[in-house]
């Protein structure tokens, strides 16, 4: 495994200035935002794809600062109902899988996206309930009609760019949000599909990331390490279906917080361990959104909370057997 972190939140700093820091602490691997949502701040698509200088000047500052790209990512909701907006966040995807042909990069992290719930829809609706029997109705009409035939034809884009893992976020709001749909996906499209997985989402969700993980064996193609804290006692009141904003954290069931200070450090060795159990050996790569702190604690608060429990070499012959 080698220990990474999305670039994204290091937005006010020259993609050089960025590499030197994250390589002074020890970071081996970046995942670099190509639009959509992470925007592209540190890597333009477009840009690179018409000046091949670019990518070769960026080849020449992964390895002056010993770092990887991980994966390329362009979260966003290419199945919107409004077209200008599904389009744009297409665009985005195909840019991306384009670049990462010229990078050598094989993993394109996005998010499923999530339609309407007609044609004529203007705004996205997502389905978290089986009753009233309409619901099923427009699940049926979102996956059917739009979601798995989108991403069929995604899937084989992608591969003709040499892409073949589309490491999809599992985000609650979006289609995929969970390891059922996510596997439902993979299942209608082929094995391209695969997860982006972060515990962050999955927490407030109830769901155990070590059996997620287990459940997605051979389906984990990155990982995000980012936390996220319960509390007991707004939960216990109100749930965790949050639409508190989150800068109200004294209120919300649940924020977003550094590794470390949402679950212990042995929920999250297990979570390494079951990983590695399940074959995963890719990054670890650390996403920022701590409100409590400023990027630069969050990410070395991270560091030094991930540097120890990573599991680096091969496993040893079971020579006790």
């Amino acid at each position: 495994m080698k220990l990474g972190v999305l670039t994204v939140p290091l937005y006010d700093r020259s993609v050089e200035e960025a590499f030197k820091y994250l390589s002074n602490l020890g970071v081996q691997a970046v995942e670099i935002g190509t639009g959509g949502f992470p925007g592209n701040t540190h890597l333009n698509p477009l840009e690179a794809l018409a000046n091949p200088q670019k990518i070769d000047e960026l080849k020449g500052l992964l390895s002056k600062y010993n770092l990887t790209i991980s994966a390329l990512s362009c979260h966003g909701n290419p199945v919107h109902p409004n077209k200008d907006t599904a389009q744009s966040y297409h665009t985005d995807f195909v840019n991306t899988c384009k670049l990462a042909e010229k990078l050598g990069i094989d993993t394109v992290v996005s998010f499923s996206g999530c339609p309407g719930d007609h044609d004529g829809a203007k705004f996205t609706n997502w389905i978290t309930s089986a009753w009233p029997g309409e619901f099923l109705e427009i699940l049926k009409y979102q996956w059917d009609d739009i979601l798995i035939p989108y991403w069929k034809d995604a899937a084989d884009l992608a591969a003709n760019h040499g892409v073949t893992k589309i490491a999809l976020e599992m985000h609650p709001g979006f289609c995929v949000y969970n390891p059922h749909t996510l596997l439902k996906l993979r299942n209608a499209v082929g094995p391209a599909i695969g997860a982006n997985f972060d515990p962050s989402h999955l927490f407030w969700q109830g769901i155990k990331p070590t059996e997620a993980i287990k459940a997605l064996k051979g389906a984990v193609y990155h990982f995000h390490a980012k936390d996220t804290r319960i509390d007991p006692f707004n939960a216990a009141v109100n749930g965790t279906l949050e639409t508190t904003p989150y800068s109200e954290i004294l209120t919300r069931g649940w924020v977003f917080r550094t590794v470390g200070y949402g679950h212990s450090e042995t929920e999250w060795k297990a979570i390494i361990s079951a990983l590695r159990a399940t074959g995963y050996d890719g990054a670890i790569s650390i996403e920022h959104e701590d409100m409590l702190m400023s990027v630069e604690e969050g990410l070395e608060k991270a560091v030094d909370f991930l540097k120890p429990i990573l599991i680096r070499d091969s496993a040893a012959d079971m020579w006790w057997v």
